[in-house]
């Protein structure tokens, strides 16, 4: 109960400052780049915890759904981490390595990967929790 008050209370306090950076005369893109770098530490910590709660579940149905979504968020870390670079850098490796058009198809490939491993993991805990 006491981490559902504390969040509660993250969410607010977020809430009640996002028109206060505006109104400081913060330009919405600063406010973008700012929250495109704060995502990444807690992207990092969502893999992390998911992988050490795959590994304490052993395997098993809820552990397989575990490893799936920790998959799938590391996947989704890496290519957030992909897009800040291109946005504060102008670097973006799919397109150097595999060309624009190889690198639009390995984005799209990488987010189907992401949904899918995700999605998945999901599945498979959702189907054991209803049994």
């Amino acid at each position: 109960m006491k981490t559902n008050k504390l969040l509660i209370a993250t969410l607010a306090l977020f809430a009640v400052n996002v028109p206060a950076y505006s109104m400081d005369g913060m330009s919405s893109s600063s406010f973008n780049i700012t929250l495109g770098l704060l995502e990444l530490p807690f992207l990092i910590m969502a893999v992390v915890f998911s992988f050490l709660n795959a590994k304490n579940l052993k395997g098993g149905k809820f552990g397989t759904g575990m490893t799936y979504l920790a998959w799938g968020f590391l996947v989704m870390a890496v290519g957030h981490l992909h897009m800040q670079i291109d946005y504060h850098f102008g670097f973006n490796l799919f397109n150097t390595l595999l060309g624009e058009s190889g690198g639009l198809i390995a984005w799209f490939i990488a987010l189907i990967l992401t949904w899918g491993l995700s999605g998945w993991g999901f599945y498979q805990i959702w189907k054991v929790s209803k049994s």
